[in-house]
């Protein structure tokens, strides 16, 4: 899509889930991100074999820097989950192009929604389009324990 920043030189997206590394990404959410803080190990795993898994990552290093994750049917709806952007890198446009990326990616699919939750990132989202819903009140939502 053309509105979709590129990534900034030193950085590459990929969507081969091969190239995850599990143990910073699994760090990262538990130690370091509110909506997982202590998820365990094994369910994590469960959650990346169950997703679509992205990444960027530096291009001299190969270091991961970036993981979010998909959740779909691959025809009508996704869930994009655990966005996750390493602070070393953050406020270089690496989370917004990121983000863009992966929205470009399910694009060829005919979704018909994409929907992610955020506390604190409005405004990375509505730059590449995402709104608050316009009905919220037809939403429900149910938790387990």
């Amino acid at each position: 899509m053309s509105d979709t920043p590129d990534l900034p030189e030193g950085f590459e997206f990929s969507d081969d889930p091969a190239r995850v590394d599990v143990d910073r990404v699994h760090g990262w959410l538990s130690a370091d991100a509110y909506w997982a803080m202590g998820r365990p190990r094994d369910q994590h795993e469960r959650a990346m074999a169950a997703s679509l898994n992205f990444g960027v990552y530096a291009t001299g290093s190969g270091d991961q820097v970036a993981y979010a994750r998909v959740v779909t049917d691959r025809a009508l709806f996704a869930w994009l989950a655990d966005v996750y952007v390493d602070p070393s890198v953050r406020g270089k446009g690496v989370g917004t192009a990121f983000v863009g990326r992966i929205r470009d990616h399910l694009a060829p699919f005919g979704l018909r929604r994409l929907l992610l939750a955020t506390e604190d990132a409005q405004g990375v989202y509505a730059k590449l389009g995402f709104r608050s819903l316009d009905r919220p009140e037809q939403w429900m939502i149910h938790t387990f324990g």
